[in-house]
């Protein structure tokens, strides 16, 4: 009973802070979701329009307002590149202390079609507790949730190790621009101990997750072309190969059109140790898993099976067609043959698949014996490595443990995600010896990327309060 008092007056200690800077920054956290920026490879005028440079301004407000002490706050726009926003504070012991990273971004996906009445990407409502907007959730509560966390701890009279901050705007372009900043700022950045990534998923609102796999990515726009110009359907069909039966020639090369699963060219033997995990997550999931996403009609998912369904999200590889150009729309479509099609396509690649691997299968595939002798174009082709988290120490899965106890009352789970964070195996490589956690809010109904988009607030405040706890507990364990 003593011990249950304890940990709640903990986390009413933290969430009471927690909240308050919370309330406190929404109005302007809001004024920045309202900001219609998108990352470069959506606004080819981001270095112009000042769009994504208003963005990153306002962020650094932001950050400014909470007045963390010790703090050092940087607003980098060097020439060609996005902004990147640098925060340095310094550790409670000075120089014995290690180095916590924490990890975001700024920048947003294109808004979408499809937003329900009364709901758009740049307008950004609260209703029952969730903010909706574009961004909100992918992933600009980075920013806000690291900075609360810290000054929680100062606020709190804790201790926190020394920590470092960076919060780039070119994640959803492929965090290309990033590698320019860390090196320039790599003295400053030091050795880091522990990295704090706020850029991914949870399976439900009801506790702490841990991301410990993401996918990797491999793409391009694919142009297949049989005509110079477009001729009428009924003098060229039958005569000239349609572009499109082409393309799904092609495609079924990576895909079974019947099933989904993707070819053994981008496929990898799951690790024993991630295939128990498995095991184990899909049991927390269960149906949730499957039920999160909005199916139309009596739409069914590929698997009713809710451990098949984690495994084809993790650790399969899998093909989408994102976006196509070369077809009119259907009020202005005539009676022609299309010279070309062209499809953006996206495989998804399991965490521990080479990504350059990959790329020479795309391409092999792709461009290898093309029915009708059909000319293939391949532009943009782009690939970014999965990752494969190292074991955390054991103190440190205490502490997550113990914070989804105390601020959610349940224990934390471990998962792998389907996404990708293209920067993560960047830091892993850098840093061997740093741990991770890698966390974050797009849970059920979260609808990053697409219409609907929402920040779960009660969840957002828990966690932010969780990582609080955590980076303040691993202080003395992280010292030199």
């Amino acid at each position: 009973m003593q011990q249950d008092q304890m940990q709640t007056n903990k986390r009413l200690q933290f969430q009471e802070i927690v909240d308050k800077h919370f309330d406190d920054s929404l109005p302007l956290f809001m004024d920045i979701l309202r900001v219609p920026s998108q990352s470069r490879e959506f606004d080819p005028e981001y270095l112009t329009n000042g769009l994504l440079l208003q963005t990153a301004k306002l962020f650094q407000v932001l950050v400014e307002n909470l007045k963390l002490k010790n703090a050092k706050i940087e607003l980098f726009t060097d020439e060609g590149l996005s902004p990147f926003l640098f925060v340095e504070v310094e550790g409670s012991d000075g120089g014995a202390d290690g180095t916590v990273l924490f990890y975001g971004h700024m920048d947003k996906q294109p808004p979408f079609t499809g937003w329900r009445e009364g709901l758009s990407a740049y307008d950004p409502k609260i209703i029952n507790d969730k903010l909706y907007a574009r961004g909100g959730a992918d992933d600009s509560y980075s920013v806000l949730g690291s900075v609360i966390a810290i000054r929680t701890i100062q606020d709190l009279g804790l201790k926190h190790p020394r920590v470092v901050m960076i919060f780039e705007a070119d994640e959803e372009s492929g965090s290309d621009h990033i590698e320019h900043y860390l090196n320039k700022l790599k003295d400053r950045i030091g050795n880091v101990d522990l990295i704090v990534c706020l850029d991914s998923g949870c399976g439900n609102y009801d506790q702490f997750w841990s991301t410990t796999t993401l996918r990797g990515l491999v793409g391009a726009n694919v142009t297949v072309q049989v005509l110079n110009e477009g001729v009428h359907s009924g003098d060229a069909s039958g005569v000239v190969p349609s572009s499109f039966r082409i393309f799904r020639q092609l495609l079924n090369r990576i895909d079974d059109p019947k099933t989904g699963e993707v070819v053994d060219d981008f496929q990898v033997t799951i690790p024993g140790e991630r295939y128990i995990q498995a095991q184990k997550t899909a049991a927390v999931f269960s149906e949730g898993l499957i039920n999160k996403f909005p199916l139309h009609g009596n739409t069914q998912p590929v698997s009713l099976d809710t451990f098949k369904t984690y495994i084809n999200k993790v650790w399969k590889a899998q093909l989408a067609i994102v976006g196509a150009d070369g077809l009119p729309t259907a009020q202005t479509a005539g009676n022609v043959l299309r010279p070309e099609t062209t499809l953006k396509l996206s495989v998804r690649l399991p965490p521990t698949k080479d990504p350059k691997e990959a790329e020479e299968s795309f391409v092999r595939i792709l461009t290898t014996n093309v029915p009708y002798g059909a000319t293939i174009k391949i532009e943009g082709l782009n690939s970014g490595a999965g990752f494969n988290a190292l074991d955390n120490k054991p103190y440190l899965d205490q502490l997550i443990n113990d914070a989804s106890n105390i601020f959610y009352g349940k224990e934390s789970v471990t998962f792998g995600e389907g996404g990708s964070i293209p920067l993560m195996n960047t830091l892993q490589q850098q840093f061997p010896k740093a741990q991770f956690i890698i966390t974050g809010v797009l849970g059920p109904n979260s609808n990053e990327h697409g219409p609907n988009e929402c920040l779960d607030l009660p969840y957002t405040k828990k966690l932010i309060s969780c990582i609080a706890y955590i980076v303040s507990g691993a202080q003395e364990h992280l010292k030199k």
